[in-house]
């Protein structure tokens, strides 16, 4: 047991002697390293990097700082990466595993072996942070001297030689700061500051503590403009001297001018930290806090400035803090600060702005007698000198109302401010309109206007007041465009003017629209609706799927390509998915297509005489990002009325094809926003118009909806067939729709006969038989029925292929007869039999027919008009226009003709047939 002991103790001398023998040299090595782990970043140039392409080699648009930040990232993360990689290799040693190895083990081996690995006791001094005196490399002498000679150059002015030495020296030790800093004054003197400039950057790079050589960077930064290496030389210097106030402040009034309110914020208080006398710092940190959305704070930091000064208030403090409490209608508080500042500054009187302040904390608590008080030392002899406060003071009155007391304010800056006060006098305006004083608020908005032209505000309240007196010609003068607007100097301005204002325009159209003159309500409007539907359609088709470029088609025909020439798989077809090689087909057919597009193209373009320009681009088109001058007229309901009031107006002038495009476009774009009255309109205007233009296809949709909604009404049904009828071309659209309704409505008569009248038109005598013969069973006393049904077989007796043409005749008469019995002999179906015998060739029986419609008088019965139609509008129609007798007595002459009795004929005529 003593054995072991001994051999314990052994081991501990031993230990400690070794370690007394290195430890110096572990102590320098460890502080080394501790040092090495405190210290900052710090360039270097590496091997392989020549320091002149920071200089000379910068044509890529990268600055020398943004490389050197680059540069510097790319350390941090290397030296990140490394640290981790380090921790997850070296892991604690097992226990079991060290006592398994001293075990059985002799005191000599375990001396051996320490003194080989080199183990020593750590030492119990306390060991100094940082570097040992003398521990830093020296210079070598021969660069000493080299810098010594290159500055002996440069104050003779020798500037060549001194660059010449100070590049050598440079190639020799490129991390010597000396060198480049010597460089810079040289290149400074010779006038080339960029590459100065450039010397210093790296100098200032090696040397980072070295604050006054980035101040210097960033003053020549901000001379030339160079916004972003100003702020990287500003926040070195930071780093390099951070109790520099200056330099805080210098860096919050940069991100003043970049727009970083934020951090400008966090700059000027840090500013203000580090010197608490600069209350200007304070007081722009308060401001900027607050710009930034951070009331809470911003009132927060002056407060606790305030209650650490107990002898004293700064007034400027107080009346910065008063103004935001004031902004959040905190002005309890605010008066607290106030009165709290007049009674520490007890000996002092009160600044004015600080009274105002408090009266107007008074007025706004409603103390209104404290108030004018404290507003009594406004006085009209020095409100020219004050007239902030006193704008102040009216301002408030105005929000509370009380625009008697606002206006005298007003007024009293009026007189003393001459005429060139544009917003004063808008001011008064609204303070008389708000008095119903007309005549004084027109008077003072017409001096804004003279000064505030582009106060689009202003001009509609002006025009609202001449309206309001009657003056239409005045109000409309003061929205119309001036004459010059046209002009080239006008026009290169056009969208900072007020005649483009959407507002100004839409209360022109109001003028028009309740004036009546639609031409120039149209003229107003139009333009305005159709750019933002068309704004909207191209938004519309900017949400659906992207169109391919050449270029994804071409690398989809790649699937298709087989296998080379000399592969042995050549031949066989390609091995891909099945949705590839059909997406592959698709494309080489667009291809294909767009090949033959554009060979089509191109002979158009050389037959027309016109050079052809190939247009081989593979980007497509960048869409204009356009805004819509009708922000909101899918989804607003005043401009939902604007639109079926500009339809209206469109349909007034006959200009239905404009309407019906408008009506189309708002249907489409605005189904799911518009109300259900609103849509009716639209349709019915649309069905209205529909069969009034010359091509009405467009109106069809229109009409369809009309029918889908009121499938049983004939006069829906009128409407749809009047448009349908003056279509010129067959539209699919038509017949699928009707076979669609005939499927739904089966007791619905009206689709049953225009499929009939449909077939009629196409001599289809047979189907049209057919389809008359279904509404005959729904319909078997309506005499419009019976006559289709009658007409229908006479047709289809005269035809070649029938084989029972004489009963198929008769029918035919026989409904006709039925028709006679139900309009009761009238003179149209008896006219109707006598036609028919006619064209069978019953000319006896026709002219019997033909005689007793002349025998019969008919009058004139007014034309129905359709639901959307105006029946106030009397169409010009001649006398006798329902009466057959002319035309009976036409086709009576032509039997008689026929037979061969031309005096009779001619008697018939002469008697029905003229004037």
């Amino acid at each position: 047991m003593a054995k072991e002991g001994s051999d314990i103790d052994e081991v501990n001398d031993a230990m400690e002697g070794a370690g007394e023998e290195e430890e110096e040299e572990n102590a320098a090595q460890e502080e080394g390293d501790m040092e090495e782990e405190d210290e900052e970043y710090t360039f270097r140039f590496k091997n392989g990097m020549n320091p002149l392409d920071f200089i000379d080699n910068n044509d890529s648009g990268v600055q020398t700082y943004q490389r050197f930040e680059r540069l510097e990232q790319e350390a941090l993360a290397d030296k990140k990466r490394k640290a981790t990689d380090q921790c997850e290799s070296e892991g604690p040693p097992s226990k079991m595993a060290r006592e398994d190895d001293i075990s059985g083990v002799k005191i000599a081996e375990i001396m051996e072996a320490m003194n080989y690995y080199g183990v020593r006791k750590r030492s119990r001094k306390v060991k100094k942070r940082g570097r040992r005196k003398g521990s830093k490399n020296k210079l070598d002498p021969k660069l000493t001297r080299m810098l010594g000679d290159a500055t002996l150059h440069y104050a003779c002015g020798h500037y060549d030689k001194a660059k010449a030495v100070l590049l050598e020296v440079v190639r020799l030790a490129p991390n010597l700061p000396d060198s480049y800093h010597t460089l810079g004054l040289v290149y400074s003197s010779l006038q080339d500051y960029k590459r100065a400039m450039g010397f210093y950057m790296i100098a200032a790079h090696l040397t980072p503590k070295d604050s006054s050589l980035w101040k210097m960077i960033f003053t020549w930064s901000i001379e030339q403009g160079y916004i972003g290496q100003a702020r990287h030389c500003l926040l070195k210097a930071i780093t390099a001297d951070p109790k520099d106030a200056t330099l805080r402040g210098h860096l919050a009034r940069l991100y003043v001018e970049l727009g970083d309110y934020q951090k400008a914020a966090v700059a000027y208080e840090q500013a203000y930290q580090l010197c608490c006398e600069n209350v200007d710092a304070l007081k722009a940190a308060a401001k900027f806090y607050k710009i930034c959305g951070q009331v809470e704070y911003s009132v927060r930091i002056l407060e606790d400035y305030l209650k650490s000064q107990p002898d004293g208030a700064n007034a400027g403090v107080v009346n910065l803090l008063g103004t935001i409490l004031m902004e959040t209608k905190a002005h309890d508080r605010a008066l607290q600060y106030i009165e709290r500042a007049q009674v520490v500054n007890a000996e002092k009187e009160l600044p004015l702005n600080l009274k105002i302040k408090a009266g107007i904390c008074h007025l706004h608590l409603g103390n209104m007698e404290m108030a004018q008080v404290l507003f009594n030392d406004l006085k009209p002899e020095n409100a020219s000198n004050h007239s902030d406060l006193v704008t102040e003071v009216a301002d408030s009155l105005v929000g509370l109302e009380h625009y008697n007391s606002a206006l005298n304010y007003y007024l009293m800056l009026e007189r003393n401010s001459g005429n060139e006060n544009g917003l004063l006098y808008l001011k008064i305006a609204r303070c008389y309109l708000s008095l119903k004083e007309r005549s004084q608020a027109i008077l003072f908005f017409s001096k804004a206007l003279k000064m505030l032209q582009d106060d689009v505000d202003a001009r509609i309240s002006l025009a609202s007041l001449l309206l309001e007196e009657g003056k239409e010609d005045d109000a409309i003068s003061l929205l119309s465009p001036p004459k010059d607007s046209d002009s080239g100097e006008a026009h290169s301005e056009k969208s900072n003017r007020w005649w483009v204002d959407v507002r100004i325009k839409l209360k022109l159209c109001n003028i028009y629209w309740n004036r009546g003159t639609l031409d120039d309500f149209v003229d107003a409007l139009f333009p305005l609706i159709r750019e933002s539907l068309y704004v909207a359609t191209l938004r519309q088709k900017g949400k659906s799927k992207r169109r391919l470029s050449k270029r994804d088609l071409v690398e989809r025909i790649k699937v298709l390509e087989g296998p080379e020439k000399d592969n042995v798989f050549r031949g066989f077809r390609p091995v891909a998915a099945p949705s590839d090689l059909l997406k592959a087909s698709r494309a080489k057919k667009l291809l294909q297509k767009k090949a033959i597009e554009k060979e089509k193209r191109k002979a158009e373009a050389l037959a027309s005489g016109f050079d052809w320009l190939s247009d081989d681009s593979d980007d497509e088109p960048q869409k204009e990002n356009r805004e819509p001058p009708l922000c909101n007229i899918l989804k607003d309901e005043e401009h939902h009325q604007l639109i079926i009031d500009l339809c209206k107006a469109l349909a007034s002038l006959q200009r239905y094809w404009e309407a019906l495009e408008i009506i189309n476009l708002t249907l489409r774009l605005a189904h799911s926003s518009l109300s259900t009255e609103k849509k009716e309109e639209l349709r019915s205007l649309g069905a209205q118009m529909a069969y009034n233009t010359t091509d009405p296809k467009h109106g069809f949709d229109c009409v369809k909806y009309i029918v889908q909604q009121h499938p049983h009404s004939f006069a829906a049904w009128n409407c749809y067939y009047k448009v349908i009828a003056r279509l010129e071309n067959r539209d699919t659209r038509h017949y699928k729709f009707l076979r669609f309704m005939q499927g739904k409505f089966v007791d619905c008569v009206p689709p049953i006969l225009i499929s009939g009248h449909q077939f009629t038109l196409f001599s289809h005598h047979q189907d049209a038989a057919r389809k008359y013969l279904e509404a005959y069973k729904l319909l078997p006393e309506n005499p419009l029925v019976n006559l289709c049904v009658g007409t229908a077989l006479i047709n289809l007796a005269l035809g070649f292929r029938l084989q029972n043409k004489h009963q198929c005749a008769v029918q035919g008469l026989a409904f006709l007869y039925n028709n006679l019995r139900i309009c009761e002999n009238s003179q149209e179906s008896l006219y109707n039999i006598a036609r028919a015998y006619h064209h069978v060739g019953l000319l006896t029986l026709a002219a019997l027919y033909y005689e007793k419609v002349i025998a019969i008088c008919q009058r004139d019965y007014p034309i129905p008009k359709l639901p959307n139609e105006n029946p106030d509008v009397v169409e010009n129609l001649k006398p006798g226009y329902c009466d057959l007798r002319r035309e009976a007595a036409y086709n009576l002459h032509l039997i008689y003709k026929r037979s061969g009795a031309l005096d009779l004929a001619r008697q018939v005529l002469k008697d029905h047939c003229t004037l």
